[in-house]
């Protein structure tokens, strides 16, 4: 955020004290100069003029003689930011949007209020975010309620932009603290089903079921499945975590199964079942030796009483046969 806009501002009247200039402005070689939020340049000695009405603004600002005096904003109460605030809601209506005037009067708004954003930032200080992220976010949620406030509404800009905050906060950390992307309609969904089922088990004083949460939420069983599958994708495990303390069946990498290479034979083994129940008795007997008893063809052939050749050439024809009959299958 912006240094402080009052170094820009006092009071020439003789009844009123002039504001004291910070010490961090001054300097001995040269006039200093503040950055507006606005990111134009404000120089404290040559941009300051002389009023007789007894205000003080910055070069190019003007029509601002009737605001109040602006001390500086660590030393200003929530009731005096409030009062102030409104002052400037006021005339901020009466200027032109894009002006100087009107960036003057909307950047101290920002900074006036910088309080609101930083106690809804107090809320989400768990978080694994910088604090400072989370009260830049906020910061734009209050520069959004400034442009969309008005006066005759009758309500009070706290109340105002305090859901405006919150809400831009919020939604930062629905986009970026997902582990694994998902589509937005199925990170609301996670949050639907998490207020429906802590309302249902409440309740029912049991967790609920799918077509319950379902008939809550006016949804079908498989969006309900579908969003308990993409709650799973909100916050990530390392394989290499340390259990916890009560927990003995050590990291997460130690209980995950390994890969069995026998799986990949099976859908093989179903199809040729039928395949070999169709072949004579000898040529399944041969087969039966050869790859389950693994028994070599010489071994086969005196087993029974033919000769080796014999065996190689109806071992040759049977597999012949039955990957014919896999190649039609497929």
């Amino acid at each position: 955020m912006s240094p402080r806009l009052d170094g820009s501002q006092t009071q020439t009247a003789t009844s009123t004290p002039s504001l004291e200039r910070p010490e961090h402005l001054d300097g001995a070689d040269g006039p200093p100069t503040v950055h507006g939020l606005d990111g134009s340049d404000r120089s404290d000695r040559s941009d300051r003029s002389d009023r007789s009405d007894g205000f003080t603004g910055p070069a190019g600002v003007t029509g601002l003689e009737d605001l109040p005096e602006i001390p500086p904003y660590d030393e200003v109460g929530p009731v005096d930011a409030r009062a102030l605030s409104k002052t400037l809601f006021e005339r901020l209506e009466s200027l032109e949007e894009g002006t100087h005037d009107h960036a003057y009067v909307r950047n101290t708004l920002v900074e006036l209020n910088l309080a609101l954003v930083k106690f809804a930032a107090s809320r989400f200080r768990s978080r694994s975010e910088p604090m400072e992220d989370i009260i830049q976010v906020g910061t734009i949620g209050l520069i959004k309620a400034i442009d969309r406030f008005e006066l005759s509404r009758g309500v009070e800009f706290p109340t105002f932009a305090m859901p405006t905050i919150i809400g831009e906060i919020k939604r930062f950390f629905r986009d970026t603290s997902w582990s694994v992307r998902v589509p937005r309609r199925l990170q609301e969904l996670r949050l639907d089903l998490a207020k429906a089922g802590d309302e249902l088990a409440q309740r029912l004083d049991r967790a609920p079921t799918v077509g319950e949460l379902a008939e809550r939420l006016g949804i079908s069983n498989d969006e309900v499945v579908e969003g308990m599958a993409a709650s799973n994708a909100y916050t990530a495990s390392s394989l290499d975590a340390q259990p916890e303390e009560d927990d003995s069946e050590g990291a997460l990498a130690d209980r995950i199964g390994y890969e069995d290479h026998g799986l990949e034979g099976i859908e093989y083994v179903e199809s040729l079942k039928p395949l070999i129940a169709e072949l004579p008795q000898r040529d399944r007997q041969i087969l039966s030796l050869r790859f389950v008893a693994n028994m070599t063809q010489s071994e086969i052939g005196d087993e029974l009483g033919i000769s080796q050749m014999h065996v190689s050439r109806l071992l040759s024809r049977t597999l012949v046969r039955l990957r014919k009959g896999l190649t039609v299958e497929e």
